[in-house]
């Protein structure tokens, strides 16, 4: 029997952020987003932890409504690439659409983590995160990056992830999301609201 090389034998903490900032197929923002996590469920991805969601500026500035964000932790035995491809087919079922850079969309998943893994290898992410941040609203990678080069540099990712993971360690800076938070400033954390209340959080799990 050939190998299945989209699973690995044994479970894998990853973790997925979600914004959406058009309604879709599901509804309201908010409304996809939980939609959504339903949806990543299945045979092979679990969710341990979901964070409440909350209301975010529109990044850059100007380029469309006001975004709803969240995260969520999940227990996994696919490949990181078997996982993204998942996250795709659920972009797609609501009918995410990818015609400009950091433009509006009814659905945001991304993938930030997979196993503390460094993919494809150091190098490449150095070069993502070293990318200058106007070539980041032009330029995206041809592949999957990990983690996602942008974690540390933005709050509607930082403070979902406090939520569920305050201890979860960047395996390349070190530092831990309640770290990477108190590092924010106040302008960064200008407008993050929690549209919902703290005993909202769907599940207990914190992923420490």
């Amino acid at each position: 029997m050939p190998q299945d090389i989209t699973r690995h034998k044994s479970d894998t903490k990853a973790l997925v952020a979600l914004g959406s900032n058009l309604a879709g197929p599901a509804g309201p923002p908010a409304l996809t987003l939980r939609t959504a996590i339903d949806e990543i469920v299945c045979a092979d991805v679990e969710v341990l932890a979901a964070s409440r969601i909350f209301a975010t500026p529109c990044m850059p500035a100007g380029a469309g409504p006001d975004y709803a964000n969240a995260a969520v932790l999940l227990r996994t035995r696919l490949t990181a690439s078997a996982l993204l491809s998942h996250l795709h087919e659920i972009e797609n079922r609501h009918e995410r659409t990818r015609q400009q850079r950091w433009g509006a969309r009814t659905l945001d998943l991304d993938l930030l983590d997979h196993g503390l893994k460094v993919v494809p290898d150091i190098d490449v992410w150095q070069h993502w995160y070293d990318l200058p941040t106007e070539q980041q609203r032009t330029i995206a990678p041809d592949r999957l990056v990990l983690p996602h080069p942008r974690i540390q540099d933005r709050a509607f990712v930082l403070v979902p992830l406090l939520d569920i993971c305050p201890d979860w360690i960047h395996p390349v800076l070190g530092r831990s999301v309640r770290e990477m938070c108190a590092a924010l400033t106040e302008a960064d954390l200008t407008g993050i609201l929690p549209k919902e209340p703290p005993e909202s959080l769907a599940l207990s799990d914190k992923g420490r």
